[in-house]
This record gives structure tokens, sequence and C-alpha cells, in this order.
């Protein structure tokens, strides 16, 4: 009789993970909270504020995932900020901005336009080190887990001096909050948050608010086919890639001098 019962809930195991979705594609909300802080010549800082929210799409299937604008991304208006002549344009992602995954390798491929130039960024899916804490909650009826990582890396630092507006690179440490689900095996997730749990990553917080990814729709349809490497565009490094985005902005800049317009790329 043992051996009958035990038999039993094999194969409801068996049955149960073979149910599992592996592959689909998902609708992400991304909010993302901009503060840009202006020092204009000592004569005291102003801080330009910009929420902007827009929506993504998450293919995945084949141990395969392509991260891309959704379709029912709705064209808002060029986000600025002015403060004391000083305009601010921020650059988010384009239709034709895809991001490639190979989660069995652990490599990526990023289509990126600027400015009318396309680049294919060749790069490795870094993972990070997560630390479960045991907490869950239910996301579109799906059971999740919560994980925490920190990731250490460089943001763009922005200050005005003697009326000239410069850039640098500063050291960055992010505090990474990621909601998985078990329930859909694939370690896939929001943007260049791939290969890094046991399920697919419904819900995402970085810095306490500076950027959300929240989903708002699984679909267990998606065309194979689709999930394919880019291959529009200059093949770069992705600090290649840095280096020549931060010189054509640097050029847009000078060229648009006596209107005093600064551009920020966020995506």
């Amino acid at each position: 009789m043992k051996k009958i019962a035990s038999l039993m809930l094999t194969t409801t195991t068996c049955i149960i993970a073979f149910s599992q979705q592996k592959e689909g594609k998902v609708l992400y909300e991304r909010t993302i909270q901009m503060q840009i802080r202006l020092d204009d010549n000592g004569q005291g800082e102003q801080e330009l504020s910009h929420t902007k929210t827009d929506k993504f799409e998450l293919k995945f299937g084949n141990n395969l995932a392509l991260w891309q604008i959704s379709d029912e991304q709705t064209p808002d208006a060029e986000p600025e900020g002015d403060r004391g002549g000083v305009q601010i344009r921020m650059i988010g992602a384009g239709a034709d901005d895809i991001s490639y995954y190979d989660l069995t390798k652990g490599i990526s491929s990023e289509q990126r336009e600027m400015f009318e130039k396309k680049f294919v960024i060749a790069d490795s899916i870094r993972k990070l080190s997560w630390k479960l804490t045991g907490e869950t909650k239910s996301i579109l009826n799906h059971n999740c887990q919560k994980a925490t990582a920190q990731r250490i890396g460089v943001r763009m630092m922005m200050n005005m001096d003697n009326g000239k507006m410069e850039r640098k690179e500063v050291a960055d440490t992010s505090n990474i909050i990621a909601w998985f689900t078990p329930d859909i095996p694939v370690a896939a997730g929001p943007s260049e948050f791939q290969g890094q749990l046991p399920g697919l990553i419904l819900e995402m917080d970085i810095n306490n608010g500076r950027q959300k990814f929240l989903a708002t729709e699984i679909s267990p349809k998606v065309d194979i086919a689709s999930i394919k490497e880019p291959q529009k565009g200059k093949r770069v490094t992705r600090d290649e890639f840095r280096k020549e985005s931060q010189k054509m902005m640097a050029e847009m800049e000078k060229n648009n001098q006596g209107g005093g317009r600064r551009m920020i790329r966020i995506n």
C-alpha cells in the first residue's frame, strides 16, 4: 500500500512539473523617478524632478529571452524640464531598441539607437548574489517569493559649473528587491535582469522606487521564432557604446549650445 501511495505521489509531482509554463509573453510597466541637481554658479542648488512611465514586453522560450518596448506603449510628450534657462531632455527607449538573452550561454546582444545610428552591444549576463527573505505574496495569481541583492556600478552625475554642464561617472550601489514566481521556472525578468532567479521575476524595485517594474499581464502564447538575436547596427562592446553615446550627446549639446539644451539617456 505504501508503494502505491508513493507511486501516486511521484506521478502527481511529474504532472505538475510538466504543466509548468516554460514559454510565454509578459507585459511590464516601468516607472522611473529622475532627480537632477543643478548648482548654478554657487547661487544655490536647484532640483529637477521627473517621473516617466512606459510599457515593455518580455518574450521567453527555449531558454531565450527578448526584451523590447511594447506595442501598447503610447507616445507621450517629450519629457523636458527648464531650470535657469537650461533645458533637460530625457531620451527613452526607441521602438527599435531590443535586448536578446541566451540564458544557457549567459550572453546578451542589445540593439540600441542613438541619434539615428544603430549599435549592437555584445556582452555577458551579469549575475547578482541574491538572498531569499522568506516573504511571499501573490502577483497576477502567482505565488511569489522575495529576494534582495546589491549591484555595484556607476552612474552619470551632472553638475553646472560657470554656466557649463559637466558630466562625470560616480560609483553607484543599487539596492534591489525582486519578487519571482517558481510557478514559472524560467530565469527571466525585466530589462537586463535575466538569468538571475529560479523563477520569472514579476515585480522589481531598484533603490526604493527610483526605478520600478511591475508585470501587468502574462500570456502562455508567444512566437518563439521572433526571439532572435538583433543584427542591425555597428557591433561594439558595452564600454565602446558608452564612450560613443557620450561623445554623440556632447556633440549634440555643443550644436544646441545657444538653446542651453542638455540630454540624458534614461534607458
